[in-house]
């Protein structure tokens, strides 16, 4: 099955890994890192810097795309549209 995120076709049959997170400041300059929804809104709430919230997909150990949005309900319309596709 082909699923599309922001225009980029996938193959669901190659895809390792598929998830939601928030992308946060590390305090190092101007690094960020990924930490999980859970984790951000039960232990870190208003204590880190959000700077977005993305979807992740991995289709093995090399091959990674980032698809990053301003806010979470943006990122959550197109979990919406991933989930839609899937249902079919």
């Amino acid at each position: 099955m082909i699923i599309t995120i922001q225009n980029k076709e996938f193959d669901t049959a190659k895809i390792t890994q598929l998830y939601p997170a928030a992308v946060i400041r590390t305090g190092f300059e101007d690094e960020t890192t990924q930490v999980s929804l859970e984790w951000l809104e039960s232990e870190a709430k208003d204590k880190v810097e959000v700077v977005g919230y993305g979807i992740f997909l991995h289709l093995g150990e090399e091959d990674k795309h980032t698809f990053i949005y301003d806010t979470k309900e943006a990122m959550d319309e197109e979990i919406g549209a991933i989930a839609t596709q899937l249902n079919r």
